[in-house]
């Protein structure tokens, strides 16, 4: 067999390194999107406990529109979930987190700007906590030092800023499927997930989510049938067996 060239032996090195390249980058990705596995802390994705409790979480806003629904069917089943605030949305939208908390609900940090936090130094993701915390309380939350990662990204920075900050980061277990379904097969797609100890994920906040609104009282109404009673997240952690 020939022997390679200089060049061609070089061009095959080049193309095996940017091969691993592509892998380990493709693998951070994986990581940082991995559910129930996060660098430096334990994600919360579901709590072990023999009762038939779930936590029915809400990611974004507030706006008033998507609080008044919340309220409503929430109010209706004699329910209580934790809803995880976005910080710019509270300064634009003052009181609407103070709607929920009057409420019984909880309220919990989801970042201030909504953005990927997959690349922020630790500095730069405490500066975000902190001042989304800020608004939690003055809105009269954020005691109890709950976060969710938009989009549900996380590395290596957000993490070390919440052990530094002492708070504990909650996915999920359950989420809403895509909005392309009606609002019967997305309830459907929902109740079929849960398990005792489920923390189920909704977005219904902005007018873009019509039928996870229109699920919503689908929902609660499944999970009374089949028994079970929803509650916010930090009653979860207070069943766990």
């Amino acid at each position: 067999m020939a022997r390679l060239s200089r060049p061609a032996r070089l061009s095959i090195l080049a193309i095996l390194a940017l091969l691993l390249l592509l892998a380990a980058m493709f693998g951070l990705w994986r990581l940082s999107k991995a559910r129930c596995f996060a660098l430096f802390v334990t994600p919360l994705c579901r709590v072990q406990t023999p009762e038939k409790l779930v936590a029915l979480t809400f990611d974004d806003g507030p706006r008033r529109e998507g609080v008044s629904i919340a309220l409503d069917a929430l109010a209706r089943n004699d329910a209580h979930a934790t809803f995880f605030l976005i910080g710019d949305e509270m300064a634009r939208h003052p009181g609407e987190a103070r709607r929920l908390v009057d409420a019984g609900h909880e309220i919990a940090n989801h970042s201030f700007y909504h953005r990927r936090m997959v690349d922020v130094s630790p500095a730069a993701a405490r500066r975000e906590i902190d001042r989304t915390d800020a608004l939690l309380k003055a809105e009269g939350g954020g005691d109890t030092l709950l976060f969710r990662p938009p989009y549900g990204s996380k590395l290596t920075g957000l993490p070390l800023a919440l052990r530094g900050a002492g708070h504990r980061m909650v996915m999920w277990d359950v989420e809403d499927p895509p909005e392309r379904l009606d609002a019967r097969q997305y309830a459907d797609r929902i109740l079929e997930q849960v398990r005792p100890g489920s923390i189920i994920l909704m977005h219904i906040m902005y007018d873009s989510r019509a039928t996870a609104r229109e699920a919503l009282p689908l929902v609660l109404a499944g999970l009374a049938r089949r028994g079970y009673r929803v509650v916010t997240v930090g009653q979860l952690l207070a069943a766990r067996s």
